[in-house]
């Protein structure tokens, strides 16, 4: 099994303990993503630990890749998410989430069963990778693939109307005279 992503909580330092990891194409494929293409995502996350508590602050840096929604060709959006948790273990984790929700602020709060030996990131890194994609994926305006716009925008089903209604062996080449008004 790769432990990435995965924090071991047993021997870890109050004074905080950092990771580095990894996501590319492999790790969001685990996830069925058919969305994302390709990815090259560094993960750093530094822990913080307080009795029962942990304070995860994750930084995710890079660029996936995704189709462009216009032309279809291959888009690359840069990722910048920081991701700021609570981890809090419990045996009753409804409660507990009502109390910490008040008190965290700026932090989601994940509560976890106390007999947990370590914390699976991996869940919530692929989420927030995802949430950081723009809702419209389109190539900034003139960087789209320009057989397509000119498709898009009906110029290639006129020339080729034009092409085909001046072929002579065509038994459609009187319609041209009929379109022209002759």
């Amino acid at each position: 099994m790769n432990d990435d992503f995965i924090i071991p909580l047993n021997g870890l330092p109050a004074t905080g303990s950092t990771f580095r990891w990894h996501a590319g194409k492999e790790f969001l494929g685990s996830f069925d993503n058919t969305e994302i293409k390709d990815a090259d995502i560094q993960a750093s996350c530094s822990v913080r630990k307080s009795g029962n508590w942990f304070g995860v602050d994750m930084l995710l840096e890079g660029t996936v890749t995704v189709e462009c929604d216009r032309c279809l060709d291959d888009l690359t959006i840069p990722v910048d998410r920081t991701v700021k948790l609570s981890i809090k273990f419990t045996s009753d984790a409804t409660q507990e989430q009502k109390d910490l929700i008040e008190e965290e602020g700026d932090r989601e709060v994940v509560c976890f069963p106390s007999e947990e030996s370590s914390v699976d990131l991996r869940q919530i890194a692929y989420d927030y990778i995802c949430l950081s994609l723009p809702m419209v994926r389109v190539h900034p305006e003139g960087e789209c693939n320009p057989d397509v716009i000119r498709y898009l925008s009906g110029h290639v089903q006129e020339e080729e109307v034009d092409q085909k209604a001046s072929d002579s062996n065509s038994p459609f080449a009187g319609l041209r005279d009929l379109l022209d008004g002759n």
